[in-house]
């Protein structure tokens, strides 16, 4: 989850983790110790996300008077064009590796800081770590979530189901938009094979997923082990009120942690 970005913390912190992942595998720094791959020990996604935004293709000339050149013109901008996407393409793999590398050696420093650590203490530390972050252990689902304001359209979020609560989250936001205790959800289920339905007392949410049997047993597992509710029995494909953009939904449905505090640093983990 780490690694496809499911952890929504700072740099910093994920290169804390790479550190104590290579201390796990490799124990103490050494020059001779195996080094896994970068996308092996740090989200891939967070390096691409320093290169600069590809510029559009620039528009095709003027046609019009000069049509009849035809083939010959637009021959010789395709062949501009490509060598254009070429050069801009090795650019950004250039760029990507020098990010990707510099990225290293700070994972690699931090790695030096944690001599003498052993691999139990390695583990624990990392998953003291991950577990500062108030969605730890919830399992995270990309869905769609059908709104009507303020503008009409699918809004892309992370559905968290944990032990106590349902969340929303805005994809690498560590606090969620909202929470839902298992006592307020009144019933939920397939509208369709790709559309999951949550009802919150009065207010039904829409999801678009492809993983909605995934998530009606997740949910129904979670309400039978809590022991003080019925599970809800899935709905019927139907019609109703959508709900609206998740960030003016109500706080306050049951507690969330506080803020997601930033970590000790480096080489400072008690046993």
């Amino acid at each position: 989850m780490v690694l496809r970005g499911y952890v929504p913390t700072s740099e910093e912190t994920l290169q804390t983790l790479a550190a104590l992942r290579l201390q796990s595998l490799n124990s103490d720094f050494s020059t001779h110790a195996p080094f896994p791959r970068l996308e092996e020990l740090f989200p891939p996604h967070v390096l691409h996300a320093r290169l600069p935004a590809p510029r559009p293709d620039p528009p095709p000339k003027c046609r019009g008077a000069r049509l009849h050149v035809g083939l010959l013109a637009g021959g010789l901008w395709g062949h501009s064009l490509a060598k254009q996407r070429a050069e801009r393409d090795q650019r950004l793999r250039g760029r990507l590796r020098e990010e990707g590398a510099s990225t290293m050696a700070a994972i690699v420093e931090k790695w030096k800081l944690l001599q003498g650590m052993g691999r139990p203490e390695a583990m624990a530390a990392y998953v003291a770590l991950v577990r500062e972050w108030p969605g730890f252990g919830s399992t995270l689902f990309d869905v769609d979530l059908r709104t009507v304001r303020p503008r009409p359209g699918p809004q892309r979020l992370w559905l968290g189901i944990g032990a106590k609560a349902v969340s929303l989250y805005k994809p690498g936001e560590p606090e969620p938009l909202d929470s839902f205790c298992y006592g307020r959800i009144s019933s939920f289920g397939a509208s369709d094979s790709s559309t999951f339905r949550l009802s919150v007392e009065d207010r039904d949410l829409l999801f678009e997923t492809s993983q909605v049997d995934e998530i009606a047993q997740l949910l129904n597992t979670y309400l039978v082990s809590t022991g003080a509710h019925r599970p809800p029995q899935p709905q019927d494909p139907a019609t109703g009120p959508l709900d609206p953009d998740p960030t003016t939904l109500p706080r306050g449905l049951c507690s969330v942690a506080g803020p997601w505090q930033r970590p000790p640093p480096t080489g400072s983990f008690g046993s």
